[in-house]
């Protein structure tokens, strides 16, 4: 018998898969289609453990699907544009293009050595002309249904980068690659009116069943929207107003002061001439030096200044000052937050600090205690409280935050506080200073970035005519390859005059093109639906095909893209839907986030030097190991802890599985020309029958309703063990039931190992085709119905002896079974029994005395 040698097994089911164009898809509309996608990747150049994970969760779902009928969509493509790769460029002297591309070459080696099942006749790759094509054309969709445009905004810009950072992108206030301390910068950007879609974003969620609640949660939470009421308080001495929204407006009552943010217009014009004026100036600059996020983290004391001027309070008229503050966001509300120290903690512990003052307009309902919702301003970050505490003087030592009776709060006095918020709100409107609103967290998506890696934006300027969309026909407006990336300064883009440089399509005047480009999660917004027709050359995707695919019945990714690249891809969704471009609505059915890989407890990384590569796998034991182990050691969504002693107990596995067929693969080829046809079983046979079509009933239901691949594996496992026991217990094994439990394990095993099992279906089993096209195996129920079962005997309390009974034998059948088993019987001559106590199918107690 030749040995288990993976070097030489899988190369060779490589090659043949690739040269038989063997995972192709093609539309049937005889047979139900599945989508099965995996996140595509960025080329980093080298696939890690993650990707390992990601994909072989998918695989095995998409070969299991596929022997069951389905009609299986499961493609790959390159996630390519970014600003990594144009400074890896940089430090390594090469081209982006180059270096990219590189990558793709070398982990797509890598895929192909996991054998994948990935149609790649579908392949896609974001940084060719021929993809961001129709990125630009998606671009100019948007532009002409009023949905992306084009403004000043201040931004987080690193200048050793020299280009704008997502808020992701700053750390510590630095720049998340070079450590470059980022500064705010108030530049022309493009933006994309996610906006108008908040409220379909957030109520469409709940069509998403076969979502993770954790990424529902985060999503409306990143849209937040926010019932309450927009109110105006007039400024003293100034041609003035300030607006605030809060959710809370039965505290309006207790408003002590107003804070601004410091990009607020108004801080300069009130400072402008007091004697805090010179004050004022330096914390607005001190604290528009510092990032969003360090501005708002929880551990950032909140700090602020006042700017000699004084706010009217509408609702009595009474004078509040107005400071400027380092916790409050122009990008996020109004720019300006109403202090309720009684009723809000951060305000209660803002209010403390700088002596100002605390009104009590909210009282606890009798016979409730504190509790903690705010004073709910928008604009802001903090505020959890603990309830209306005091001290031995009376004095509060904390906000209440709850719902109650309001108190000091005018025609007010005496109403439950959160009936009468809506009765405020229309007071607010009824006297011409507020009214009801709704407000998101959300914010129009900026996609403007000042490097070169990335899909040009197709739009020209011309003295002229302004700003002008790129004709469709002349799409796609192409990168330059002789560009100079330079070590900083303006765009790259900006400085080649071949690019530049260009005619006004209404006038034929001269013109300049848009030098920024696009955010590369544009690109990563609608991949999956050009992946319905990589090769349609009228629009980005054939309707028809698009509507035969979509939506993604199963998407698999990491947790980390649970708000900006699956908001982004629904967004992009719903657009092309109203665009009458597609029927789907939501472009992903079920998600499954899986969880991470680590070592010694930590995550895989070079500098913990704890990392083991996919190619270290394959080398040492073959892919068909790396991706059983992978599957096996824990359930997808969870974290994985790498083990070396796993992974070499899944190779001793499939070595298990090797030797097995192919020393009874005679006896099974005897089995299917007519061998032991007539022969009836025997126990040890049942109990093998009954071994196989448990573990098919299991593995059947884990992979596909469950997603339990864990699971799924030890089922294998044991009846691997189970049919070891059989076949080494049994002089004369039962040809037929061996060609019928070595068939269905080699079938079971082939979606997560499907090297190995192509080897023994097609060269020890003499199947015919290949193992990953024939029919699933299906479980018998009927074998599934247990006969016999053993019940426990006890004499006195203390277990003596198993006895073996039909089913639902009744008390007296097993008193009789018992006496007939000698050991037991001997007890029972000791004594008299004089009583009887039995579990059915369980347990037997026999009370004997003397």
């Amino acid at each position: 018998m030749q040995n288990y040698n993976p070097k030489e097994i899988e190369p060779k089911w490589q090659e043949h898969w690739r040269d038989k164009d063997f995972h192709r898809t093609r539309q049937d509309p005889d047979r139900e289609k599945f989508y099965c996608l995996e996140m595509f990747p960025y080329p980093s150049g080298k696939l890690h453990m993650g990707h390992m994970r990601v994909y072989s969760i998918g695989d095995v779902l998409a070969r299991f699907l596929t022997m069951q009928g389905y009609n299986v969509l499961h493609p790959m493509g390159w996630d390519a544009f970014g600003l990594p790769a144009e400074n890896a460029a940089i430090e390594n002297r090469t081209h982006p293009a180059d270096w990219t591309l590189a990558n793709i070459k070398e982990m797509k080696r890598q895929q192909d050595a996991l054998g994948l099942s990935y149609d790649w006749g579908r392949e896609v790759t974001s940084c060719l002309p021929d993809y961001y094509r129709w990125t630009q054309w998606l671009f100019l969709l948007l532009y002409r249904r009023g949905l992306a445009y084009k403004k000043k905004a201040a931004v987080n810009w690193c200048p050793d980068c020299q280009t704008v950072l997502a808020n992701e992108q700053v750390e510590n206030g630095g720049c998340w690659r070079c450590g470059t301390a980022v500064e705010p910068r108030d530049l022309e950007q493009w933006f994309l009116k996610i906006t108008d879609y908040a409220d379909r974003l957030l109520e469409d969620l709940d069509l998403l069943e076969g979502w993770p609640e954790r990424v529902k949660v985060m999503q409306r939470n990143w849209i937040g929207r926010s019932h309450g009421a927009r109110i105006t308080f007039p400024v003293k001495g100034h041609d003035a107003e300030i607006s605030v929204f809060t959710t809370r407006p039965d505290t309006i009552y207790g408003v002590t002061y107003m804070v601004l943010s410091p990009e607020h217009p108004l801080v300069e014009v009130l400072s402008r001439g007091n004697p805090e004026e010179k004050e004022v100036k330096d914390f607005v600059r001190r604290v528009r030096g510092m990032s969003e996020i360090s501005r708002t983290a929880a551990e950032t004391e909140k700090e602020g200044v006042f700017t000699g001027a004084y706010a009217v309070n509408p609702v009595n008229s009474m004078e509040v000052p107005i400071l400027v503050g380092n916790y409050v966001l122009m990008s996020y509300g109004t720019g300006a937050v109403m202090g309720v120290p009684a009723h809000d903690q951060r305000d209660f512990l803002f209010a403390t600090r700088y002596g100002l003052p605390i009104r009590e307009v909210i009282a606890p309902a009798p016979g409730e205690g504190a509790g903690g919702r705010g004073s709910g301003d928008v604009g802001d970050v903090g505020g959890v409280g603990v309830g209306g505490l005091r001290n031995a003087r009376g004095e509060l030592e904390a906000a209440f935050e709850d719902y109650g009776v309001m108190i000091n709060s005018g025609p007010f006095d005496g109403m439950p506080s959160e009936e009468a918020i809506p009765k405020i709100s229309e007071y607010f409107a009824e006297k011409g200073f507020g009214r009801p609103e709704v407000t998101y967290r959300l914010r129009d998506w900026l996609i403007s970035r000042q490097r070169y890696w990335g899909a040009p934006i197709p739009i020209v300027y011309c003295g002229k005519c302004g700003a002008r969309p790129v004709p469709e026909e002349e799409l796609p407006v192409e990168l330059p390859y002789d560009v100079d990336l330079g070590e900083g300064g303006q765009s790259p883009l900006a400085r080649h005059q071949g690019f530049l440089q260009a005619r006004c399509p209404d006038c034929g005047g001269a013109a300049t093109r848009e030098t920024d480009t696009m955010d590369t999660f544009i690109c990563s917004s609608w991949y999956f639906l050009r992946f319905c027709s990589p090769d349609f050359a009228e629009g980005p995707f054939a309707p028809a095909d698009v509507d035969y695919w979509m939506p993604v019945d199963q998407y698999i990714g990491g947790i980390e893209h649970a708000i900006l690249h699956l908001m982004y891809a629904r967004f992009f969704t719903k657009v092309l839907h109203d665009a009458g471009m597609t029927r789907a609505v939501e472009p992903f059915t079920r998600l499954l986030a899986q969880g991470m890989v680590n070592k010694d407890g930590a995550k895989m990384s070079k500098s913990k030097g704890n990392v083991v590569t996919p190619d270290e796998i394959i080398e040492k034991y073959g892919a068909d190991t790396g991706r059983l182990f992978i599957l096996f050691a824990a359930p997808p969504e969870k974290g994985l802890d790498w083990s070396d002693q796993g992974v070499e107990g899944c190779y001793r596995f499939l070595k298990r599985v090797w030797r097995l067929v192919q020393d009874y693969a005679p006896l099974a080829a005897a089995g299917r020309e007519g061998r032991d046809r007539e022969r009836e079983f025997g126990p040890a046979e049942g109990e093998a029958y009954y071994a196989l079509h448990f573990a098919l009933r299991k593995v059947t239901e884990d992979v596909g309703e469950r997603y339990n691949f864990n699971t799924a594996v030890s089922a294998i496992m044991e009846l691997v063990n189970s049919l070891y026991a059989y076949v080494n217990g049994s002089p004369d094994p039962h040809a037929g039931l061996l060609r019928e439990a070595l068939e269905a394990l080699v079938a079971m095993l082939a979606p997560f190992a499907p090297h190995i099992c192509e080897e023994l279906w097609q060269g020890a089993l003499g199947g015919a085709g290949s193992v990953h096209q024939q029919p699933w195996p299906r479980f018998n129920p009927e074998a599934l119905v247990v006969a016999e079962v053993e019940v426990v005997v006890q004499i006195n309390g203390k277990v003596r002896g198993r006895i073996t009974v039909l089913v639902g034998s009744g008390e007296e059948e097993l008193v009789e079974a018992a006496r007939r088993e000698e050991r037991i019987a001997g007890y029972l001559e000791k004594g008299r029994l004089v009583k009887v106590i039995s579990v059915p199918d369980k347990l037997l107690n026999l009370v004997v005395k003397d």
